[in-house]
């Protein structure tokens, strides 16, 4: 939508801020007590219930508002007309997201998004904007594990269990810096490529937060020679977030089930974000594995690149030595 017409505008301000949460993103919701919530990614952002109507504060910024129109823009810093269209269903920004009430100790029933059939979308996001080498994305299209949304057109990213049922779905806008699993996802199987689907024996697993990071790695090993097939990645689909004491931290599920799966696995290896969530997460995993016998070596991009992704597009064509790319191999 190229202009946001006066009606569009009346029926976006109707939705308040819970209900859009609750809608889109009920993983960022955090109830503290009845009519009061906050969110996990501002944690100084409340909402409460006010003479009828859920208003919501950022306090830390000295920001507030009633509706998600007000957040959008005020928040996350869309455009009016990026932000009406959100809340209306008329753009392609987000996939929302089917809440369910279950105890937690059960899986909820998997929401996996209809498979459209336009590919070339995939390609030109992975590939033309990403840098990600067509052929290793055409692997894990053609193995149905990358697919397009047909609804909203974000990239879906698929993590299977050892007998081939879907067990997770992450989702990646192609407009703006939409990511999130969908409902039911099951973070024990996420989006990864493993050696032994190739029959290949390897005892090194690489660690990445976001799945296109992983294949932005897959790209550098495939520059460097050597075929990401034989090596083990895998893509949490979100940023670990390690105990206030970083030795109380736990190992994180998707990689104690490789572990499970693999016991002769003894080398991780971590690619995190160059930031301080990356590092802290980074810091955490290392004390955690060694502990456990784990050889770790943590190899975030280089100083100055925010992530694998960052890294594949900006630096790495004008880095050479073999130093600073070394692939760890099977031991």
């Amino acid at each position: 939508m190229a202009y946001v017409t006066k009606e569009d505008l009346k029926n976006a301000r109707e939705m308040d801020l819970l209900t859009y949460k609750q809608s889109y993103e009920p993983w960022d919701l955090v109830k503290l007590k009845d009519g009061y919530y906050q969110l996990k990614s501002h944690d100084s952002l409340k909402i409460n219930y006010h003479n009828g109507k859920w208003l919501w504060n950022w306090w830390s910024q000295g920001v507030g508002g009633r509706s998600a129109l007000d957040y959008l823009t005020k928040v996350e810093g869309m455009s009016l007309v990026d932000a009406v269209g959100q809340i209306l269903g008329q753009t392609a920004i987000k996939e929302p997201v089917i809440p369910q009430d279950v105890p937690k100790e059960k899986e909820q029933g998997l929401y996996i998004p209809e498979r459209s059939k336009n590919k070339d979308m995939i390609y030109d996001y992975l590939c033309d904007q990403r840098g990600i080498d067509r052929e290793i994305v055409k692997d894990f299209v053609d193995r149905g594990e990358i697919y397009l949304t047909n609804q909203y057109a974000n990239i879906a990213f698929v993590g299977h269990d050892a007998y081939g049922n879907v067990k997770l779905v992450a989702l990646r806008g192609t407009k703006g810096e939409f990511k999130n699993t969908t409902a039911g996802s099951n973070r024990r199987f996420p989006f990864q490529a493993r050696a032994e689907d190739w029959d290949v024996r390897n005892s090194v697993v690489h660690l990445f937060e976001a799945p296109i990071d992983m294949l932005s790695y897959a790209t550098l090993m495939k520059q460097m020679g050597v075929d990401y097939k034989g090596h083990n990645m895998i893509a949490l689909c979100g940023i670990y977030k390690p105990r206030e004491n970083l030795a109380e931290s736990k190992i994180p599920v998707a990689l104690q089930q490789h572990f499970n799966e693999l016991p002769y696995t003894n080398t991780v290896c971590l690619h995190l974000d160059n930031d301080g969530p990356g590092k802290l997460a980074a810091r955490a995993l290392s004390l955690v594995l060694e502990k456990d016998g784990y050889k770790v070596y943590n190899q975030p991009p280089p100083e100055g690149y925010k992530d694998c992704n960052d890294y594949l597009k900006n630096g790495a064509p004008i880095v050479r030595t073999r130093e600073e790319r070394q692939v760890i191999r099977s031991e």
